[in-house]
C-alpha cells in the first residue's frame, strides 16, 4: 500500500535534506510547499504584513497537494510531504484528513536546537543550494521558530511518530 510520509519540524531542522533522502528511498514523489508557494506566489509577495497574505495563498495551496497526493496515492505511489504544518492542531486536522480518505501514513519529526538551526537556516541562505528555496530572515525563522509546536500527547498516542536523529 502507499504512504503518505509527513515531514515535519521547525525552521533549519533539516526537513527538506531528510525529505530527499526518502523520497529518492522510496521512489516517491517529493511535494514541498515552499517550493509551491516560492514559484507561484513570489513575484506578488508584499514588502511588509505578510502574514494574512501568506496564510490564504499557503491553504490554496495545501488543498492542490492534496489532491495531487490522493491521485498518486490511488496510483499506489508513495508521497512524501514537506507542508510546514507547525501547530499540532494543524497536524491532527491532517491526519484525519488522510485516515479519512483511507490512506496509510507515517509522520517524521526532526527537531534541532534552535542555535544550530539559526546556523543552518544563514549557511542556506549564503550557499543557496539544493534545499534552497527562499531567503530567511532573522525575523521570519523567529517568527516561524515560535509557531513550532512539537507533537501534542494527543499525536504521540494516536499516531506513529519517527523521530528523526539531527542530520
Amino acid at each position: 500500500m502507499a504512504v503518505v510520509h509527513l515531514i515535519e519540524g521547525p525552521v533549519g531542522a533539516g526537513k527538506t535534506t531528510y525529505a530527499l533522502r526518502l523520497a529518492r528511498q522510496h521512489r516517491a514523489l517529493l511535494l514541498n510547499l515552499d517550493d509551491w508557494m516560492v514559484r507561484l506566489f513570489s513575484p506578488d509577495r508584499p514588502p511588509s504584513e505578510i502574514w494574512d497574505w501568506y496564510r490564504e495563498r499557503k491553504a490554496r495551496c495545501l488543498e492542490q497537494i492534496w489532491c495531487l497526493t490522493c491521485d498518486l496515492l490511488q496510483h499506489q505511489e508513495h508521497v512524501v510531504l514537506e507542508l510546514g504544518l507547525l501547530q499540532s492542531a494543524a497536524r491532527v486536522a491532517f491526519y484525519h484528513r488522510v485516515r479519512e480518505a483511507g490512506f496509510d501514513f507515517r509522520l517524521h519529526v526532526l527537531e534541532v536546537p534552535a542555535e544550530e538551526r539559526w546556523q543552518r537556516v544563514q549557511h542556506r541562505n549564503t550557499e543557496k543550494g539544493e534545499t534552497y528555496a527562499m531567503h530567511v530572515s532573522e525575523e521570519v525563522f523567529g517568527l516561524a521558530s515560535s509557531m513550532w509546536q512539537s507533537p501534542s500527547p494527543e499525536e504521540e498516542e494516536l499516531y506513529e511518530i519517527t523521530q528523526v536523529e539531527a542530520l
